[in-house]
């Protein structure tokens, strides 16, 4: 069990698989800080002057910075194989730094022209996150990218992604009362936050499960209910709880207001509704979560890619809602989804994820929009 946790929190922080292979050689290694987001630029021996501006994903607050991960390099390397130079930012904070991230990629592109000149092509990708964060990039800096890959991006509004786990929370206090803290205690204004590292709440798993596995019938409707499958839904809500407090951290109170809320799909609506907690939201609450909030409104073709499991950002949070909006604002020509048999979060291939960026770049080169659907 153990195991598998440790393979979720390699998930978590959006690591590509490795797998044998040649030493990968880099030509040159830029590192500094640009307006207290430290980064890193990554050269290949093979740079073609094309760049990559790569975006990460959630990092629990007190976690190792991206760029001080060894295995960086070996992480790109679907990238840097193909000639790319990649550029990250490792954002000025970490937690939920969404409008952040767009806005230091964006310094840091900007630091690559003005050191580097302008690349032949340029493009930009990145994981769960920093997914939103590529996303976010093309409607509100489209520029001089050519188009951008999402990979399990968290492509839904900010507020709704978050929301789910302040939901999700709030029935599992119901249904295994005493299991966790109270939501109203998660949530709670000026609260100490003290950041919890990620092997902290991969041990406090194992005794929520033993919780959870005395009715299992309800913790199965439950994880069933929010599209996880069982034996993810201890973590699922440690993981969920970790991002609450530190969104109330950065905000200086509780975002999200269920007071007008009707929970449906359990065994006993009538009593969930009855024993929820019901807290108000502060003021301007949402005013963080709504910086760069999703538009649908993109002009540079995406190629989204997601598994069809994924337990911290579902199908319909990473696919469906992006996919709506971009409808109804009748841009679907610069959308395509490309899906794998993944379990996991962002458990994708260095092969699958350089299948999709090729794609990407064919669609853009030849101007033919490729086709929707799996990658094996």
């Amino acid at each position: 069990m153990k195991s598998k946790f440790l393979l979720l929190l390699l998930l978590c922080f959006c690591a590509l698989f490795m797998r044998a292979q040649a030493p990968l050689e880099l030509s040159k290694v830029d590192s500094g800080s640009i307006a207290g987001a430290r980064y890193k630029i990554l050269f290949p021996k093979n740079w073609k002057k094309k760049l990559l501006m790569y975006a990460h994903g959630y990092q629990f607050v007190g976690s190792p910075n991206q760029s001080a991960d060894p295995n960086l390099a070996q992480k790109l390397r679907p990238f840097l194989d193909r000639g790319f130079a990649v550029a990250c930012s490792d954002f000025r904070k970490q937690g939920f730094a969404l409008p952040e991230g767009i806005e230091d990629t964006e310094a840091l592109r900007k630091y690559f022209f003005k050191t580097y000149g302008t690349p032949d092509t340029a493009f930009v990708a990145g994981h769960s996150m920093g997914g939103g964060v590529t996303i976010g990039t093309i409607e509100y800096f489209p520029g001089v990218y050519k188009g951008a890959l999402a990979l399990c991006p968290l492509s839904s509004r900010p507020y709704l992604q978050t929301r789910k786990e302040f939901d999700l929370y709030a029935v599992f206090s119901v249904l295994f009362p005493g299991a966790v803290p109270p939501l109203s205690e998660v949530m709670k204004a000026g609260a100490t936050f003290t950041p919890a590292p990620m092997q902290a709440v991969f041990g406090k798993a194992g005794p929520l499960r033993q919780r959870m596995m005395q009715d299992s019938a309800k913790a199965k409707i439950l994880a069933q209910r929010f599209d996880l499958k069982l034996e993810d839904l201890p973590f699922t809500i440690l993981f969920g709880e970790g991002v609450l407090r530190e969104l109330v951290h950065q905000i200086g109170g509780n975002p999200f207001d269920n007071t007008n809320t009707l929970y449906s799909g359990f065994p006993d609506d009538w009593a969930v509704n009855l024993q929820v907690e019901r807290l108000p939201a502060v003021p301007n609450g949402q005013a963080h979560l709504s910086r760069y909030d999703r538009t649908g409104n993109i002009q540079r073709p995406i190629v989204l890619v997601h598994t069809v499991y994924d337990q911290l950002i579902s199908p319909q949070y990473a696919v469906n809602n992006f996919d709506n909006m971009v409808h109804q604002r009748g841009l679907e020509r610069f959308l395509v989804v490309k899906f794998t048999n993944g379990q996991g979060h962002c458990a994708f291939s260095p092969e699958q994820t350089g299948i999709a960026f090729d794609a990407l770049r064919k669609w853009t080169a030849l101007k033919q929009k490729p086709q929707s659907g799996k990658i094996e």
